[in-house]
C-alpha cells in the first residue's frame, strides 16, 4: 500500500493562492489573519488532513509544550485522580503529559527521570517512591532551569516547591475521631515512616493520643506496604 503524502502549510497555500506565512499564522489562530481567510485555511487544511508538525515547531520555539508525570504506582484511586486533574489544566494550557511510575523503585525512579529529562520536558511534576534516600537525581533539571514540583510524598527541606496536605493534622482527627467513639486501643496502620505522608499521619496519631490521655503502644502499629496482602 502506498503511503499518502505528507500534506504541508505550502500545498494550501498554493491551492488558496497564499503565502506560506498567512498560512502558518492561521493555523496558529493569529489575530492578523483576517475570520474568513483563517475559516478558508482551517477547512482545507481538515479536508487535506494536514497534521501540524509539532516537532519542527517546539525545535524553534525551543519548547517541548509536554509535561513530565513521575508518580509512584497507578492502582490508586487518589493517584487517578491527581492524573485527572494535571491532564485536565495542562490540556487546557496546550500541554502533553508524559506519564511515567517507579513501582516503588529507586533504581526505576533514577531511569524514569532521566529519560524525562532527555525527552526535554517543559516542566516535571513528582511524588517519590519508598526508596528514595535523596533527590541527586533531579539536579540536573534545576541546573537546566527546568520547574520541578514534588506532590503528596516529598522532602520538605525548604528548598523544594511541595504541594502536599496537613497529613499531621489528618491523623489525629481520625484518631481523634476513634476516642470520641470510646475506643480504647486504636491500631495505626501505616508504612514506611522515612516518607512525610506516613511519618506525619504517625506524629498526629501519637499526638491525639496524648490528648485523650492514652498510652502510645508499640504493638498497636503496624507498618507494611499498603498492599492487599499486606492487609490479609
Amino acid at each position: 500500500m502506498t503511503s499518502r503524502k505528507e500534506i504541508t502549510i505550502y500545498d494550501i497555500a498554493d491551492k488558496l493562492k497564499l503565502s506560506a506565512a498567512t498560512v502558518s499564522r492561521a493555523l496558529q489562530d493569529h489575530p492578523a489573519v483576517n475570520k474568513k481567510t483563517k475559516k478558508k485555511i482551517m477547512d482545507l487544511a481538515v479536508d487535506l488532513g494536514y497534521r501540524t508538525n509539532h516537532f519542527a515547531r517546539n525545535l524553534r520555539s525551543q519548547r517541548s509544550k509536554t509535561i513530565g508525570v513521575l508518580v509512584h504506582e497507578l492502582k490508586s484511586s487518589f493517584i487517578t485522580s491527581v492524573l485527572a486533574g494535571i491532564e485536565k489544566v495542562a490540556t487546557a494550557e496546550g500541554y502533553d503529559l508524559i506519564i511515567t511510575h517507579s513501582s516503588e523503585s529507586l533504581s526505576q525512579e533514577i531511569a524514569n527521570v532521566r529519560n524525562l529529562f532527555d525527552k526535554r520536558v517543559d516542566g516535571l511534576i513528582a511524588s517519590l517512591s519508598f526508596q528514595t534516600i535523596n533527590l541527586d537525581h533531579f539536579n540536573a533539571f534545576y541546573e537546566k532551569g527546568v520547574p520541578v514540583v514534588f506532590f503528596d510524598r516529598v522532602e520538605q527541606d525548604g528548598s523544594r516547591t511541595v504541594v502536599v496536605i496537613d497529613n499531621e493534622q489528618c491523623g489525629y482527627i481520625a484518631t481523634q475521631h476513634l476516642m470520641e467513639q470510646g475506643c480504647k486501643r486504636i491500631a495505626h496502620v501505616t508504612s514506611t515512616l522515612k516518607r512525610n505522608v506516613y511519618s506525619e499521619r504517625f506524629d498526629g496519631y501519637k499526638r491525639a493520643l496524648a490528648s485523650g490521655k492514652l498510652t502510645f503502644k508499640k504493638d498497636l502499629v503496624i507498618i507494611e506496604d499498603l498492599t492487599k496482602h499486606a492487609g490479609l
